[in-house]
């Protein structure tokens, strides 16, 4: 089987836009043909990642849509629709297409449009992807996340400003990241003095809410040299779930998700944790990236709270992570998220990523659902 290339990304700026989902997809899937030097036409395959276009939009049917808006008549389209780790999902859709050798090319677009609803109206749509008796009895997941913060740092005896130095990290990075929703640096007594959210979370410990697409080209290895001479290769990929009801797993501060997702990819990749040199993690909320080190592997259990205020994921650290400024920093459109991880990791391992450029030659991506429901690891090699 021919392994699968990268050969074009784009992502949009992040934030507050004043576009609508079906403008941000062709904005991002215009840019990405450039990238790629690829005609629309011969584009077999188009993926759309998304979450909620018809509750946040009242608007469905949007890969069709997008392939008209594109030129890309012809091709066949689908929605990928796995929450808040669509994106991910999207990425294992595409790259399914091609190593199958159903398609020669494949685009993937992930985009959301967020900020035009309040942030209880958009709180309440993320939170109908929990289990109904979950949902019934007013569970959302930053409560989800304050409930595990609070386990976690009991548990492992880890201080409140180990989550406050994921956060500064992140934000710092975000500064020189020109697509991300905010470019400031926050610091750590900033962060433990804004308002409480889901004890022992506050404000900053959580990633806002916003509008932004990415998108990336594949197509098999053996090939993409004919477009390009900077390209990456998908060289691990694996998607699993976890129990839907967070309260039936034996340790909530455990994803299995993450566990058995990156098995799957590091056995497809013929790697291990050991032999990445950046990651981009699902810090949705700061205690995530915690919890994703461990269950990656980078840290041993009850440790991961050590690597952030040791300097070990700082990008002159020994494991940069989250060099865009992650979820926290460069917003979160649910279906965009996972695209945009990947994105970024094509960029540092092309070496196009500018102030943020890590030394990296295989970088981790993990796209988490829900709180951990379902996961999706993805592993890319410079070439």
């Amino acid at each position: 089987m021919d392994r699968v290339a990268v050969v074009g990304a784009s992502m949009t700026r992040f934030g507050e836009r004043g576009a609508w989902l079906r403008d941000l997809l062709a904005e991002a899937g215009d840019a990405c043909l450039d990238d790629a030097g690829v005609e629309p036409g011969e584009v077999d395959h188009l993926y759309v990642s998304n979450m909620a276009s018809g509750e946040f939009e009242g608007q469905t049917g949007v890969p069709n849509m997008l392939a008209h808006d594109l030129g890309m008549i012809g091709a066949y389209t689908q929605r990928v629709d796995q929450t808040s780790s669509s994106g991910g999902a999207g990425i294992y859709a595409a790259w399914q297409s091609v190593a199958s050798g159903a398609s020669d090319l494949t685009m993937l677009v992930g985009g959301e449009k967020m900020t035009h609803r309040s942030t209880g109206e958009a709180t309440d749509v993320i939170a109908s992807l929990t289990h109904p008796v979950e949902y019934k009895h007013g569970v959302t997941l930053p409560s989800f996340a304050g409930l595990t913060a609070r386990l976690y740092l009991d548990e492992y005896d880890a201080p409140r400003e180990s989550l406050a130095a994921v956060a500064a990290k992140n934000h710092k990075n975000g500064v020189d990241n020109p697509h991300a929703q905010f470019r400031k640096e926050v610091s750590e007594e900033e962060i433990l003095d804004s308002p409480i959210v889901a004890d022992p979370l506050r404000l900053y410990d959580f990633c806002p809410i916003t509008d932004g697409s990415a998108a990336l080209m594949f197509c098999p290895e053996s090939v993409a040299a004919e477009y390009t001479d900077d390209y990456t290769v998908v060289a691990g990929v694996g998607g699993a779930t976890d129990t839907h009801v967070v309260h039936e797993r034996e340790d909530p501060t455990t994803m299995g998700g993450v566990v058995d997702s990156s098995a799957d990819a590091y056995e497809m990749a013929d790697m291990g944790p050991e032999d990445v040199d950046v990651a981009e993690l699902h810090d949705m909320f700061t205690i995530l990236e915690v919890l994703q080190l461990e269950d990656l592997g980078f840290a041993e259990k009850g440790e991961g709270w050590r690597l952030a205020p040791d300097g070990v994921t700082t990008r002159d650290g020994d494991l940069p992570v989250n060099t865009s400024g992650g979820l926290k920093s460069k917003g979160h459109p649910l279906g965009a998220s996972g695209v945009a991880q990947a994105y970024e990791l094509h960029q540092q391992l092309t070496g196009e990523a500018g102030k943020r450029q890590v030394d990296a030659d295989v970088g981790l991506a993990c796209n988490v659902g829900g709180f951990g429901n379902c996961v999706t690891t993805t592993i890319l090699e410079a070439q």
